[in-house]
C-alpha cells in the first residue's frame, strides 16, 4: 500500500509539473483537483477512499457545477499532544467528531533546519 501510495504521489507530481500547462486555470475549485487528489493521498490511510473523493470531484469539475473552495475531509484520531516544534504540512480544521477538513501549510518546507527571522539559514 505504501508503494501504491508513493507511485500515486510521483504521477500526481508528474502531471501538475509537465501537463498541466495543457490545460492551465481550468480548474473551478481551491484546491485544484490534482492537488486535492494528492492531500487525498498523503492523509487518508485508505487508498480507494482517497481515489474515490479524488474521482467524485474530478467529475465535479465542469461548467454544471459552480466551483469553490473544496478542501478534503478525512476521519483522524488525535493521539496525545506533545508540545515541541514541528514542521506542519497539513492542518486538520473540525468539522465533526473525528472528521476534519484538510488544509496546507503554504509556508510548509523541505529544510531539516528551523529558522528565525533573526537567524540566517545556513548556505
Amino acid at each position: 500500500m505504501k508503494y501504491i501510495k508513493k507511485l500515486l504521489s510521483y504521477l500526481i507530481k508528474f502531471y501538475q509539473k509537465y501537463l498541466t500547462i495543457l490545460s492551465f486555470g481550468s480548474c473551478r475549485y481551491h484546491p485544484t483537483c490534482s492537488h486535492y487528489t494528492l492531500m487525498q493521498v498523503e492523509m487518508n490511510d485508505n487508498i480507494f477512499k482517497a481515489l474515490f473523493f479524488s474521482t467524485i470531484r474530478i467529475l465535479k469539475c465542469n461548467p454544471l457545477f459552480d466551483g469553490g473552495f473544496d478542501h478534503p475531509k478525512v476521519k483522524h484520531k488525535l493521539h496525545k499532544v506533545e508540545f515541541k516544534r514541528i514542521r506542519v504540512k497539513y492542518w486538520l480544521i473540525p468539522k465533526e467528531k473525528n472528521n476534519y477538513f484538510v488544509l496546507q501549510n503554504w509556508k510548509y518546507n523541505n529544510q531539516d533546519n528551523f529558522t528565525n527571522g533573526n537567524e540566517q539559514q545556513p548556505k
